[in-house]
């Protein structure tokens, strides 16, 4: 007899969802949280993203107050970090966010960091964060504009998305692809098999899938 099991992704973000739909999952619920992802003074971006995740897995499971619910479920929170050296890039919410941003980015290397916590059916934590190294083209100015004025980036961690438009600046990228849209699907799961979720079940009876 198998066990019913539920994976609740604690985003509302349609970009991780559709990854972990390529990866033959549906997540049964999304639970957005709402937490402060100001960094501390002097923090890594690397501890930002692991930080942030955390955070949000624990907000997200303290909401869920049906324990049945608890005991057989999954859940799932990632954040993505962007940064120049040191240098935490924010998600842009106004155009001059983005714009400093993308200058910053511009004809150089920057680094994309995603934390993710996956809280099993018992209450343990795992987490994991995964680097990649991506570098931008010199953008041009009419470019940058007709991207700015496009609205790509708005809440986008450094003020693009790479499965975009931007994806035209990227010259070279090291790492997962995944990992830079916003969820690493390696790693993931690799996470989720390690702890007992039947990922590869929802792979069967399914020919012809692309």
């Amino acid at each position: 007899m198998s066990v019913l099991q539920k994976l609740i992704l604690a985003s509302g973000s349609p970009r991780r969802v559709e990854l972990l739909q390529q990866a033959g999952i549906e997540p049964d619920a999304l639970l957005p949280t709402d937490i402060d992802e100001t960094p501390k003074r002097a923090e890594h971006p690397r501890s930002l993203a692991k930080r942030l995740a955390v955070q949000k897995a624990e907000a997200a499971y303290k909401t869920q107050r049906d324990v049945a619910a608890q005991q057989r479920s999954f859940l799932l929170a990632a954040d993505t970090v962007v940064s120049v050296g040191q240098r935490i890039l924010p998600k842009a919410e106004m155009v001059d966010e983005a714009s400093a941003a993308l200058r910053l980015l511009s004809g150089r290397s920057h680094r994309v960091h995603t934390g993710i916590c996956l809280v099993t059916p018992k209450g343990h934590f795992r987490q994991k964060v995964v680097e990649s190294r991506v570098r931008f083209k010199r953008l041009g100015g009419e470019e940058l504009d007709a991207y700015l004025a496009s609205g790509e980036w708005r809440g986008k961690a450094g003020g693009y998305a790479i499965q975009g438009l931007a994806g035209t600046f990227v010259v070279k990228l090291v790492g997962s692809y995944s990992n830079v849209v916003g969820l690493p699907l390696y790693e993931t799961v690799s996470l989720l098999v390690g702890e007992g979720f039947h990922v590869h079940q929802s792979w069967l009876g399914q020919p012809g899938r692309v």
